[in-house]
């Protein structure tokens, strides 16, 4: 089992960043790949980024890229995603998942039923 708990979430203005972080708890974090997804109020939840646990690929979701950068630090059992120039529709209730299967595409992790665990969330907010 692994234990996902994000942070970072809040209000910002648009234009400005955040960074999202996700502390993960439970079995060994550097076998699992980590992945950002996001709900936005009335809609469906979408796959933002995905960050493998071998050396560290990433993939994103066509309309995060330049904007949002996932990475993940192991020795700290933990997974961020930094947000820059952030947007009214960025707006969402932020989550973190980990799935414990491999594949052997990144792409295969834009699915969220491959994904194991959740974390609670984290709101983000972008306002005037």
């Amino acid at each position: 089992q692994v234990q996902l708990i994000e942070s970072g979430g809040g209000l910002v203005q648009p234009g400005g960043s955040l960074r999202l972080s996700c502390a993960a708890s439970g079995r060994t974090f550097n076998t699992v790949t980590m992945g950002w997804f996001r709900q936005a109020p009335g809609k469906e939840r979408v796959f933002v980024a995905t960050i493998s646990w071998i050396s560290d690929r990433t993939y994103y979701a066509d309309f995060v890229k330049g904007r949002f950068t996932i990475s993940r630090d192991n020795a700290k059992n933990t997974v961020y995603l930094q947000i820059n120039s952030l947007k009214p529709e960025d707006t969402a209730i932020y989550y973190c998942a980990g799935a414990s299967t491999t594949y052997s595409e990144l792409r295969d992790y834009t699915r969220a039923d491959v994904y194991d665990y959740w974390g609670q969330g984290t709101q983000v907010t972008v306002s005037s």
